[in-house]
């Protein structure tokens, strides 16, 4: 784990529709003006990164993630800006190049990336992409965004697209600048794929206990001595909401997050929502939800659990208004972080969420 002052706290969005505080659904155009708002804000309380996700569902507004972080870039001067994921199988790595490279010259080399193959596949029938191809795109494509960022001229051939012969990219970039991540869902092939081309790995971890990703962890550290690569970076994206007691924090999420699985369960066969499963996804799952300190004590555990350099909070699930979603980025930045890196920092602190400890966690984890 890297020192508490290195580690990076960043926000993800899916830019979800939301209602405003009377239930009212609002319209799309609004939710993606509000969520410029919610990054500038991440940027004034002292927020690492602000990362928007990629989805083509009308309940979900980051299609073009590019766009609304460039608006993003022109109204903050610290904050890197990147996404939450890229659905690199069904992008052009080539566009997907240009468009960040610009991001990071008009941010003046805040931008970053993480390149997924994307657990919702709406994207593959919009762009005309075979799900047969599902594995084979992306390692390709990856393969040749990689190599764009490290290597030019580029000369390049593969069989989703046409080849490349010594070609360079514009705009430039300067060395080091747009780090790409790897996400993995739980995948061990995925896993493997970052260790080899030697990129950073962010788990997306959406439910159930963090001490099962330990294993993939593990692979990952010696996939990447096996293939001679050095140590590398590890993050975790985790579903949250901050308030000022637990119940008020459970109070606004339960029904939003009840909203979201319900849907979930009916298009892919999950079991359905109830408030048991809310509340174990609190109590010793991935949901980091309750006040500044029942959320720094448990995001303080889990960094220390996995050895983690970065945590990305998915900040108020479904519909939430953006009203809660201000008053969830202000105590994150202002409030949550500094006291994960005051735990982290003390040595004689060993932070656990609730009555959980990584022995329990893991006697737990072992009974399922």
């Amino acid at each position: 784990m890297s020192n508490a002052q290195d580690i990076e706290f960043g926000l993800d969005s899916f830019v979800p529709i939301s209602v405003d505080a009377s239930g009212r659904e609002l319209s799309g155009d609004v939710v993606i003006r509000n969520t410029v708002e919610e990054a500038v804000l991440a940027d004034a309380v002292g927020v690492d990164s602000f990362n928007i996700a990629e989805h083509y569902r009308k309940e979900m507004m980051d299609s073009a993630a590019s766009i609304i972080l460039a608006t993003v870039a022109g109204r903050t001067k610290r904050i890197r800006l990147g996404t939450a994921v890229t659905v690199l199988s069904t992008q052009d790595p080539v566009r997907v190049y240009t468009e960040f490279a610009t991001l990071d010259a008009v941010s003046n080399g805040r931008a970053q990336l993480i390149a997924g193959r994307g657990s919702l596949i709406e994207s593959f029938p919009l762009f005309g992409f075979d799900l047969n191809d599902y594995e084979d795109l992306f390692e390709e494509k990856l393969d040749l965004l990689v190599r764009m960022l490290r290597d030019q001229p580029v000369t390049w051939s593969g069989k989703f697209r046409s080849p490349l012969t010594n070609q360079y990219l514009s705009p430039p970039l300067p060395k080091g600048h747009l780090p790409v991540w790897v996400g993995v869902g739980g995948n061990p092939q995925s896993v493997v794929r970052a260790a080899r081309y030697g990129l950073p790995l962010m788990l997306a971890v959406i439910g159930g206990p963090p001490i099962r990703f330990l294993p993939l962890i593990e692979l990952y550290k010696r996939a990447l001595d096996k293939f001679g690569k050095p140590l590398q970076r590890i993050g975790m994206h985790s579903h949250g909401l901050v308030a000022r007691t637990d119940q008020e924090a459970a109070d606004i999420q339960w029904p939003h997050w009840a909203h979201v699985f319900e849907n979930a369960a009916a298009e892919r066969g999950w079991a359905r929502p109830t408030m048991d499963r809310f509340q174990a996804e609190v109590d010793e799952g991935s949901l980091y939800l309750g006040s500044v300190e029942t959320v720094a004590t448990k995001i303080a555990w889990v960094i220390r659990l996995l050895g983690l350099s970065r945590f990305d909070l998915a900040y108020a699930t479904g519909r939430v208004p953006h009203e809660q979603k201000m008053a969830t980025i202000e105590l994150y930045g202002r409030e949550v972080i500094p006291r994960v890196r005051e735990l982290l920092s003390d040595p004689a602190e060993e932070p656990a969420p609730r009555d959980q400890s990584p022995a329990s966690a893991n006697a737990r984890s072992s009974s399922v």
